[in-house]
């Protein structure tokens, strides 16, 4: 397998994983980017490894995940009373194109990260015996000494379970409703509440249409209190599954009924710029604060087609996520 790009950062010459890329993942160690075991469908002795260290995972979702140590300068599956450090997803199965998902993860998260400077869960891209790829990102609830930092996401938060609220709890919501809960939960809500709109806008840029209450947390600091956790789980879905709505959530941005003009009278009723001005007013934020907020999301930012072509998906993948994200641009901008 030939890889010109650090599988981390995408940045260019590199055979395997930077220097820059080691010290943030993996404190600077030496650390190779092929996992020492094949793919978990591939291999009936590795399968058994990956079955066993899945029963002691307690993470949701639909997608299969596996716990992750690094175990001096080796990344291996955790054992029985061991606390991993990292989370790796696999290919999944059931969606189109789903040998591209790592890929597409992984490049949702370094744009995410590198073009608008949302704070992301450390990740990469590692590899099989085999040459698959597999996502690789690292847990931001435990510390560097192993002890666990408390998480909550918003379902939790909102106490929705499958229990009480239905199959479709997660999605039942709006995100209006969670800036309600992160002024309700986080006391300096005012700063993160502008990393919490960030967030939405580049959902909507990047047709993440799987932001549902679960992908949003709040994370307790070492004093104690509670800020929004680093993002996780961005991933550009309509490269995988036909959707019917833009947002994940059934209610939308707003909690009541809200659309602007542009929204009413374009065709699709896809949101356009004003209704994410306004949708900054209604969660907190001054519309002089939300405009300047907003500005780089309004630009084609050239080092997004910088990062898609550096990226691992194959050339086909590629040319629709660039689609995708010129589409959505130009809806963004519409008045």
């Amino acid at each position: 397998m030939e890889i010109k790009n650090c599988p981390g950062l995408l940045l260019e010459g590199y055979t395997d994983y930077s220097p820059l890329f080691l010290r943030r993942m993996f404190n600077g160690k030496k650390v190779s980017h092929f996992l020492p075991y094949n793919a978990p469908e591939l291999d009936e002795e590795d399968q058994k490894k990956f079955m066993q260290n899945q029963k002691q995972i307690s993470i949701s979702g639909v997608q299969e995940k596996y716990s992750i140590i690094l175990d001096k300068n080796n990344l291996r599956l955790t054992e029985e009373n061991e606390r991993g450090t990292y989370i790796l997803k696999p290919i999944p199965h059931g969606l189109k194109r789903t040998d591209m998902i790592p890929a597409n993860e992984h490049l949702t998260m370094q744009i995410a990260s590198q073009v608008y400077k949302i704070q992301t869960a450390e990740n990469g891209l590692v590899f099989f015996r085999n040459n698959e790829a597999a996502y690789l990102t690292k847990r931001f609830d435990v510390g560097l000494d192993g002890t666990k930092l408390g998480k909550e996401d918003f379902a939790s938060l909102a106490g929705k379970t499958e229990e009480n609220a239905g199959t479709n709890f997660k999605y039942n919501y709006s995100y209006e409703g969670i800036a309600e809960m992160i002024k309700k939960y986080i006391g300096a809500w005012k700063v993160e509440i502008e990393k919490y709109y960030n967030l939405i806008i580049f959902n909507f840029l990047f047709s993440n249409g799987d932001a549902h209450l679960k992908n949003f947390s709040v994370l307790e600091t070492k004093n104690g209190d509670y800020i929004l956790s680093p993002a996780y789980d961005l991933l550009n879905t309509r490269i995988h599954v036909e959707e019917e709505s833009p947002f994940a959530l059934e209610d939308d941005l707003f909690k009541k009924w809200n659309w602007s003009k542009c929204r009413i009278e374009n065709p699709e009723h896809h949101p356009c710029k004003e209704d994410f001005i306004e949708f900054g007013k209604k969660i907190g934020i001054d519309r002089q604060r939300v405009e300047k907020l907003l500005e780089p999301f309004l630009k084609d930012q050239t080092e997004v087609a910088a990062l898609i072509e550096r990226s691992f998906l194959n050339e086909k993948t590629k040319k629709l996520y660039k689609d995708h994200y010129i589409e959505r641009l130009k809806k963004l901008n519409m008045y």
